[in-house]
C-alpha cells in the first residue's frame, strides 16, 4: 500500500494562454503562452495498491453523501464507456483507459482517505483526480514515468471525457510550489520558480455562476487569426503583454518584492478587463469586481485578480502578512463565500555543509601515519599547492556556504585543523611570502572562522559519521561532500553551487550523479530513473542498487541518453540532505541499538533509499569532474591531473 497526495492548482498569472499558445501550430505569429501555476495546500489524499480490476473507494468524510464506491473491469470498452458517461468517475476511467491501452497494465485499487480540495471552484479538482490515477498506475506498476509524463497522461485521460480541460490544469502534478509553464504549439515546458519571501495568498469560491464553456467558445473565435481590432487586442493581451507580466512576476517573486507583485496582480486584472473580457458577455463579473474593490479588503492586501477562466468563478488576493491573510479569510467566509489560504514559503537555501574526515586512510598507508589524507598536497591551476581539505572548503565558500562541519575521529585530530586554519604564521614566515600569498593567508584564517567540529568515536559506517552532524544541520537542508574527493567544475559555477541552485528549484533530497562504464557498475551504487528535463541533467530517481552485477544493471538500471543508448549512473560524491535523512539515520541507529547490535554499520545509502521511497530523490548531472583520493592510483591521477583536463591511463 502506497500513500499519495495530489493538490489542486491555482493559476497566479497567465490564464487562457495555454490554449492560445497551442494555436501557434496554425499561426506562427502567435506569441507562446506563459503562466505561473502553483499547487495549493488543499488536495486529495489516497492509498493505492495493485488489483485485478479498477476500483475506487472513499473513507473521506468530506465526500460523504457525494461519493459512491466504484469498480470496473480493466476493459478498454467498459472504461471508455464510463469516461463518456459524465458520471462522478468519468475522469478516473478516462485515465485508466489510457493506461490500459498504452501500457497494458492490470488494475489498481485507490482508497481516498481525505479530500480537502473544493470541487467546481476553478481549482482543477478534476485534473487532480486524473493526476492521482495516473500516479497510482505509475507507482504500482513501476512505469518510470516522470512528472511531465504523469501530467500528460492525466490530460489525455481527461480528454476522453466530455471535459475540455486546459493544458495548465494538470500542473498540480508538480506539487505545492510555483512553476512557470510555457506553451509553444504542442510543446510544453515546466520550470520551477524561486520564492525569496513568504507569499500569503487567499483564494475564494465566489459561489456565483459562470459559464466556462461559453467563455472559452467566445474567446476561441478570435483564433488562430485576428480578424478585428478587438481580436487583435485579445492576441496582444494573451501574447506579448502576458509575457511581460509573467517575466515581471518571476522577478518580483525571486527578489522578494511582495508589494510590487500585488500591484502586478491588479494590473493584470485591469488588462484582462480591458482587452479580454469584451470578447464574451459571460466574462461580465459583478461579484468578482465588487470583492476586488471592497474597502474592507483593501487594507489587508497588496492586490487581487480573478482566477482561471475568470467570470464570477473565483478570486485571489495577495495578503500583506499571515495575520491579514486570516482576517481576509474570515471576512470573505462571513460574506457567504468559501475562502482558503495558500502560503508559498521560500525554499531554505543551503548555507551549511558537512565533510566527514574521520577515516584512517588505510589504503594510503604509511603516509597517513603522519598526515591525514585530506591534508595531502595537490598542485592547482593557479600555481599554488593546496591541501585537499582547503580545496573543498574554498569550493563551499565560493558557493555561498556560511558554516561547515568537519566530522573527525577524535578530539586529538582537531589540532591539525586548528593549526592550519586558526594559527597565524610567525612574522618571519609571513615576511618570506610574496604579497599574493600574504593576502591569501587572510582567506585561510577567514575559512577557519566558519568551521565547526563533531566526532565519530565509534566507527559504525558512513551514515553514522554523517549523523554526528545532525545537531549542526539544525533541521535545515545541508550539503554533504566527501573528504577524500575533489571536484572540478567545467563551467563557470562550482559543482556545489550547481547542486544548491537545483535544490532551490526542486526542494527535494538530491545526489550528484555521473556516468560509469557498464563494466565498472559492480564497484558502485547505481541509480536509475527518468529524466525530468529536456537537457537530461535532472534525474527523478526510482531505483538505487548497491554494486549490481553488470547483467542486472544492463537489464534494469540503464538510463537512456539523447541518442537512445543506455548509460549507467553512480553518485558523483555530493549530496544535499534534507531533515528527513537525519530522522531516518536516527531511526536506523536506534533500531540497531535496541536489537543489541551496536556494531552494525549504519549506511547512508539505506537511509537515502528510505527517504526516496517516501518523498522522492533527484539526481543532478553536474558540469564537472570528480577525483577520488582514496587509493594510490586515484591519488596519483588527482595530483597529476586535477589542474588540467587530462586523465592518467592506468
Amino acid at each position: 500500500m502506497q500513500k499519495l497526495f495530489v493538490p489542486g492548482r491555482l493559476c497566479l498569472f497567465g490564464e487562457h494562454t495555454d490554449w492560445a499558445g497551442h494555436y501557434r501550430t496554425m499561426n506562427a505569429d502567435i506569441v507562446p503562452g506563459a503562466a505561473i501555476v502553483t499547487g495549493i495546500e488543499q488536495g486529495i489524499y489516497a492509498e493505492v495498491e495493485k488489483s485485478s480490476i479498477f476500483e475506487m473507494y472513499s473513507e473521506a468524510p468530506e465526500l460523504e453523501g457525494i461519493w459512491r464506491d466504484f469498480s470496473c473491469r480493466m476493459s478498454e470498452v467498459e472504461l471508455k464507456r464510463v469516461a463518456k458517461s459524465g458520471s462522478f468517475f468519468c475522469y478516473c476511467a478516462g485515465v485508466a483507459s489510457y493506461m490500459l491501452e498504452w501500457y497494458k497494465v492490470g488494475g489498481v485499487r485507490i482508497r481516498i482517505t481525505g479530500m480537502t480540495l473544493p470541487m467546481k471552484s476553478g481549482l482543477s479538482s478534476s485534473a487532480a483526480i486524473c493526476v492521482l490515477v495516473a500516479r497510482a498506475f505509475n507507482l504500482v506498476y513501476n512505469l518510470n514515468l516522470n512528472t511531465m509524463g504523469e501530467m500528460n497522461i492525466a490530460y489525455l485521460g481527461e480528454l476522453r471525457t466530455s471535459s475540455r480541460c486546459g493544458r495548465l490544469d494538470q500542473a498540480c502534478a508538480f506539487g505545492v510550489k510555483p512553476n512557470l509553464m510555457t506553451f509553444d504549439g504542442d510543446e510544453i515546458e515546466v520550470q520551477a520558480l524561486n520564492v525569496k519571501k513568504p507569499l500569503y495568498w487567499v483564494f475564494a469560491d465566489l459561489c456565483a455562476e459562470k459559464d466556462t464553456i461559453k467563455i472559452l467558445a467566445d474567446l476561441n473565435k478570435g483564433y488562430p487569426f485576428a480578424s478585428s481590432e478587438q481580436e487583435r487586442l485579445l492576441h496582444e493581451a494573451l501574447g506579448v503583454k502576458n509575457q511581460e507580466i509573467v517575466e515581471r512576476a518571476i522577478r518580483y517573486m525571486a527578489e522578494g518584492e511582495v508589494e510590487a507583485l500585488g500591484r502586478l496582480m491588479t494590473e493584470a486584472e485591469a488588462l484582462f478587463d480591458r482587452q479580454v473580457a469584451p470578447m464574451s458577455p459571460a466574462l461580465w463579473a459583478p461579484k468578482l469586481h465588487q470583492l476586488l474593490q471592497d474597502p474592507q479588503i483593501q487594507p489587508l492586501v497588496y492586490g487581487g485578480k480573478g482566477v482561471g477562466s475568470h467570470g464570477d468563478g473565483s478570486v485571489q488576493f495577495l495578503a500583506r502578512d499571515a495575520e491579514c491573510q486570516q482576517q481576509l479569510v474570515d471576512y470573505i467566509n462571513g460574506l457567504g463565500m468559501r475562502a482558503y489560504t495558500l502560503t508559498l514559503h521560500p525554499v531554505h537555501t543551503v548555507r551549511r555543509a558537512i565533510i566527514p574526515v574521520a577515516g584512517f586512510g588505510t589504503r594510503l598507508y604509511p603516509a597517513t601515519r603522519a598526515l591525514k589524507k585530506d591534508f595531502f598536497p595537490i598542485p592547482c591551476a593557479d600555481g599554488m599547492v593546496r591541501p585537499v581539505i582547503l580545496i573543498l572548503l574554498e569550493e563551499l565558500v565560493k558557493s555561498g556556504v556560511e558554516e561547515i562541519c568537519l566530522v573527525l575521529g577524535s578530539e586529538e585530530e582537531r589540532l591539525q585543523y586548528t593549526e592550519f586554519f586558526e594559527r597565524q604564521l610567525s612574522e618571519e614566515h609571513l615576511r618570506k611570502l610574496n604579497a599574493e600569498a600574504q593576502e591569501y593567508e587572510n582567506r585561510i584564517l577567514d575559512i577557519g572562522k566558519r568551521l565547526h567540529y563533531v566526532y565519530q568515536h565509534e566507527k559504525r559506517g558512513f551514515g553514522h559519521a554523517v549523523y554526528q552532524a545532525a545537531e549542526f544541520a539544525a533541521n535545515e537542508p545541508v550539503l554533504l561532500l566527501l573528504g577524500d574527493t575533489l571536484y572540478r567544475s567545467t563551467s563557470n559555477k562550482p559543482c556545489s553551487l550547481q547542486m544548491i541552485e537545483e535544490y532551490e528549484r526542486y526542494n527535494r533530497l538530491m545526489v550528484s550523479i555521473h556516468t560509469v562504464p557498464l563494466s565498472d557498475v559492480s564497484h558502485y551504487g547505481i541509480l536509475s530513473g527518468v529524466w525530468e528535463d529536456k537537457d537530461r541533467s535532472i534525474l527523478n530517481v526510482s531505483t538505487m542498487q548497491e554494486k549490481p552485477k553488470a547483467s542486472y544493471a544492463e537489464e534494469f538500471l540503464g538510463v537512456r541518453n539523447a541518442e537512445g543508448e543506455k548509460e549507467y549512473y553512480s553518485v558523483f560524491g555530493q549530496y544535499i540532505l534534507t531533515p528527513d535523512v537525519f530522522a531516518q539515520l536516527a531511526e536506523d541507529i536506534a533500531k540497531a541499538d535496541s536489537e543489541g547490535d551496536n556494531q552494525r554499520e549504519i549506511e547512508l545509502t539505506s537511509a537515502l533509499e528510505a527517504v526516496r521511497k517516501r518523498s522522492g530523490m533527484m539526481g543532478v548531472r553536474l558540469d564537472g569532474k570528480m577525483y577520488d583520493m582514496g587509493n594510490p592510483v586515484a591519488l596519483r591521477n588527482a595530483v597529476l591531473r586535477f589542474s588540467s583536463n587530462e586523465e592518467v591511463k592506468e
